[in-house]
Formats: structure tokens, sequence, C-alpha cells
């Protein structure tokens, strides 16, 4: 990368840091409460889960990215407008940021109980907020390198090996938030 390049990471580290400030402020966790952090927590139905660096749920993170890459350069072609991968990187992690902020709300953490498996789940650690924001801007660098087809196969390969692996990815965690499906819980409970 060039100098300017590394510029371009200047608002969306403020914006991080901005976010881990409201999370904090919200009573969030900094890190698990079991007092330490580790690297992955590949365990799904754990009071763990969502507290450190990676888990199942990075793929997702990952995902994200690549779709608000596609986004913003599709809307940029459409619109005629010239392609500014930092101005794009700064709306992604402005709309991650806020994602995560919303996402650790009563609101939503009680929906994640009430229409998903997620029984235990109560919020991401600040820890896991930031990690899975960076995660967000690396799917979102990858599809700034990579041709489109190799990042929409790695989009696929993430969400279906997920999905199999632990009967939940980003489509399902979308669907059972907005529109539950009383055969899709049943499903991922291993019914």
């Amino acid at each position: 990368m060039r100098s300017d390049s590394y510029r371009g990471l200047i608002i969306p580290a403020l914006l991080v840091f901005g976010m881990a400030a409201v999370l904090l402020f919200m009573g969030r966790e900094p890190i698990c409460k079991c007092g330490y952090v580790k690297l992955w927590h590949g365990q799904t139905v754990s009071s763990e889960n969502s507290q450190h660096v990676s888990d199942w749920y990075t793929f997702s993170h990952i995902i994200h990215g690549l779709i608000f890459y596609a986004a913003a350069w599709g809307l940029c072609r459409w619109r005629c407008w010239r392609f500014d991968w930092r101005k794009a990187l700064i709306a992604a992690v402005a709309v991650e940021a806020a994602w995560e902020i919303f996402e650790n709300t009563d609101f939503i953490i009680n929906r994640y109980r009430e229409q998903t498996i997620a029984l235990d789940y109560y919020g991401d650690s600040v820890l896991n907020s930031v990690a899975d924001t960076g995660w967000m801007m690396l799917g979102f660098l990858m599809a700034a390198k990579l041709p489109w087809k190799i990042s929409f196969l790695a989009a696929i390969v993430m969400e279906i090996g997920v999905g199999y692996l632990i009967r939940d990815n980003l489509t399902l965690n979308v669907v059972m938030l907005l529109w539950p499906m009383e055969a899709i819980k049943q499903w991922q409970s291993g019914g």
C-alpha cells in the first residue's frame, strides 16, 4: 500500500475507536467475562461465543465486507460516480459500527434470544465487536483486490460451510431476526 492508502485508514480507525467507546458507555464487557482472550472460540452454544477475537460468526463479518464493497462499487457504477475505495471503506465501517452498536442493545439481544437458537446470547464483548469490524474490513479489502468471481465464490463457500458446520450463517441469521420460522429454529436445534 502507498502512504496515501494508509491515510485512508485513519477515519475508519477513528470510527472503530468511537464504536468501542459507545459500547463501553453502554456497559458492554471489554473482554470475555471469563477473564482471558482467545484468538478463536469455536463453540457456538457457549457463554464465550461472541466474546473473543474470532468465532464461527467471523465469516459473516468477512462476508459483510465483501457485500459492502460490491454495493459501494455497484452504486458508484449505477450513479456514474468515480469509485474511491477509501470513501467506500469509511461508509462500510460506519455501517458495520452502527450495526455492532445496535446489535448490542437490549432490543436485539432479546430478539436473538426469543427468535433464534442463541438462548444464552447476552451480547458481544467490546473486543469481539472491534474484531468483527476488523474482519469486515478484511472482507472489504479482499473484495478490492480479488476478482469479483473469487469474492463471490468465497462468500458462497463461507455461507454453505458455516451453515453446514454450525447450522447457522449470515443468511439464516438475517431470516431468523426478521422473519423467524419455526422450521428453521427446529433444524438449527438439531431436530
